[in-house]
């Protein structure tokens, strides 16, 4: 972990707000892995918004596993952040030798996080099949009958289930993958850290949730071209906030990886 001598803050409702400055510092220093990968995933997203446009089950189930497992994905920003701190710069050939590691850690993680969006799916799926009057199979039958619909508090219901779900996976997640990127903790170590972090500093972990929240919507409603701009920097901004809530905790127990 973070075995500098500085001393970091404590971690406050205002810190959030600190790691997204320090993630666009991160991203002005070295900015080509970040909008690379931002690009990247913009345009995997439009391809699959293009084929699923009109199957709303298939575009929820596609954009749910995407999202679920971006910070998998993030990787490299964690790599870039950490370089950044050692003052060196890295570029996409080493970002490309990280994923080449295959680390099952990481691995491991990726398809229980894709496990966790396939049970959001079908259990959405089931309560508005449930309690929906009308069939939903295309993306304007969700806006007109569920988010718009006034006759019941379906949409209510549906935002409500989705928060108690994605909770347990925010708190399984928050430290998880930078923790395997730069420490070599067990990946059961990493989960359960990560759930002592959310469970220590409760309200900056939720004003960050709601954060992440709010600005992948506005990638997502900006035709997915803000996410070019927005997956990088909660990349970077997420490193940080790993480095201040893991700063106080013991060395890991096997070797620390150019932490």
């Amino acid at each position: 972990m973070n075995d500098s001598n500085e001393t970091t803050p404590p971690v406050t409702l205002a810190s959030p707000f600190s790691w997204l400055a320090r993630g666009w510092m991160d991203m002005q220093r070295n900015p080509g892995p970040g909008l690379l990968h931002g690009l990247l995933l913009s345009l995997f997203g439009a391809l699959l918004y293009w084929f699923a446009r009109d199957e709303f089950w298939l575009l929820a189930g596609a954009f749910s596993g995407l999202l679920i497992v971006a910070p998998v994905l993030a990787t490299g920003m964690y790599a870039v952040s950490r370089a950044g701190e050692q003052g060196r710069y890295i570029g996409m050939g080493e970002i490309i030798a990280l994923w080449r590691g295959r680390d099952p850690r990481l691995v491991r993680f990726g398809l229980l996080l894709g496990l966790a969006g396939t049970g959001w799916v079908l259990t959405s799926a089931g309560l508005i099949t449930l309690l929906s009057t009308v069939p939903v199979s295309k993306p304007i039958d969700f806006l007109r009958h569920v988010v718009l619909g006034e006759s019941s508090l379906l949409f209510e219901i549906w935002l409500l289930l989705g928060a108690v779900l994605a909770a347990p996976v925010f708190a399984s997640s928050v430290l998880t993958i930078p923790l395997l990127v730069d420490t070599d903790y067990p990946l059961w170590q990493a989960v359960r850290l990560s759930w002592r972090a959310v469970a220590d500093h409760p309200a900056p972990l939720a004003l960050w949730a709601s954060l992440i929240v709010l600005l992948v919507l506005v990638g997502l409603l900006s035709q997915l071209l803000g996410l070019v701009l927005v997956v990088p920097l909660l990349g970077h901004a997420s490193w940080h906030a790993y480095r201040d809530l893991t700063t106080s905790r013991p060395q890991p127990l096997g070797a620390v990886r150019g932490g």
